[in-house]
Order: C-alpha cells, then structure tokens, then sequence
C-alpha cells in the first residue's frame, strides 16, 4: 500500500495538512460501474466533508 495518500480537498474531514489523506483506508471507485480508462472516470467514495463529522 502507499505510504503517502495526497489529497488536495480541504473540506474532506479525512484532510490534513501537507495535503495528507488521514483515513485508514481508501475506497476508490468507477464512475460506470466497469474498468475506468483513465482517472477522470473515478471517485473516491473515501470523501466525507468536514461539516459532517
């Protein structure tokens, strides 16, 4: 696994500072449902904003 998530969403609760991903795990998926070509055709389901939690 990496030993660095980047994430550049400050409203995601999971954000921290150096642009760090501080959740435990990542959960990455396809916009379709199927293999995704390239990055644009995904989302990461790992997003919470801040406000919620």
């Amino acid at each position: 696994m990496a030993k660095d998530v980047l994430c550049e969403v400050k409203n995601c609760y999971y954000w921290a500072e150096g642009n760090r991903c501080n959740a435990e795990s990542i959960y990455v998926v396809s916009h379709t449902g199927k293999m995704a070509s390239d990055s644009t055709e995904t989302d990461c389901k790992t997003f919470v904003p801040s406000s919620e939690m």
